[in-house]
């Protein structure tokens, strides 16, 4: 049985990738973007196998019309993707509340948004998949992407709770954490840089935004082959919480959980110093 993607960010880049992928394994797609026009003309060959609509996750309201149209259109909603979201770069100091405001906007609440509004199409099937896009910066820290790793920690989060909650209804959720996938990432077109000018983070900020410069455009992850792995997972009967895609991204995790296990030893004894005296006699 062929089945019904519902795509944000679908316009290019791993979304467009994602979507691509799904088509070709014989299912159907909502294409989403905030430009409606760029989603019609990147899957135009396609015919009444897609469904573009243009999408603001960050408006709820939006959101909601959007899945009922989809629904409407299609009949069900089998697989959600929450990929649309860009980086706001930069020393935490360098980014102003509303640059910060509206990452969160878009990365955090506009997961929330659309997720809400599929929730009870999936509940009322009794069935779905929802792959919510994370980083491999949604578990490890990096200098210069404070503002973006927070809001994909908050992710993170909220997924693997999510998970928790709707299992009961059929509905599986997979945190997907790529690595670097050569995209327009890193480009001007999606990454934007806090413009707060502090003389202090001046050389820091300077290396690391050359840094990410010239790695654009040079990452080893290949966005065909991710669509390819998410079709992939929709269809296993039991999918993983987590999903790492890429060499690098494996690494980064195998030294962030080598970290976190040395810490918690060389700390134990005073993280249980903290217990209460009954408790620790017990």
């Amino acid at each position: 049985m062929s089945k019904i993607w519902f795509i944000t960010g679908a316009a290019r880049g791993i979304g467009a990738e994602i979507a691509r992928a799904a088509l070709a394994a014989g299912d159907k797609v909502v294409a989403t973007g905030r430009d409606r026009g760029k989603v019609e003309q990147a899957f135009a060959a396609y015919g009444d196998r897609v469904l573009a609509l243009g999408l603001d996750v960050a408006d709820a309201t939006q959101a909601l019309d959007a899945i009922g149209q989809a629904v409407d259109h299609f009949g069900r909603i089998d697989v959600l993707v929450n990929n649309a979201g860009y980086g706001q770069m930069g020393m935490f100091e360098q980014n102003t509340a509303q640059d910060i405001a509206r990452q969160f906007d878009t990365n955090v609440y506009g997961m929330f948004h659309v997720t809400r509004a599929v929730l009870p199409v999936m509940r009322r099937q009794r069935s779905g998949r929802i792959l919510n896009l994370s980083s491999i910066g949604g578990m490890i820290g990096f200098e210069g992407a404070s503002v973006y790793c927070a809001a994909k920690f908050a992710v993170e989060g909220f997924s693997e709770s999510l998970a928790l909650e709707v299992a009961r209804f059929g509905i599986h959720v997979t945190i997907v954490e790529p690595g670097f996938f050569r995209t327009d990432f890193l480009d001007g077109s999606s990454a934007r840089y806090g413009d707060l000018q502090i003389e202090d983070y001046a050389q820091a900020s300077a290396a690391m935004r050359g840094g990410y410069d010239s790695y654009s455009h040079q990452q080893p992850g290949d966005p065909v082959k991710l669509g390819r792995a998410l079709v992939e997972l929709a269809g296993v009967a039991k999918p993983p919480v987590r999903y790492a895609a890429g060499s690098d991204a494996q690494q980064y995790l195998n030294h962030k959980l080598d970290a976190v296990r040395a810490e918690l030893a060389e700390w134990k004894p005073l993280s249980l110093f903290t217990d209460r005296d009954d408790v620790a006699a017990a």
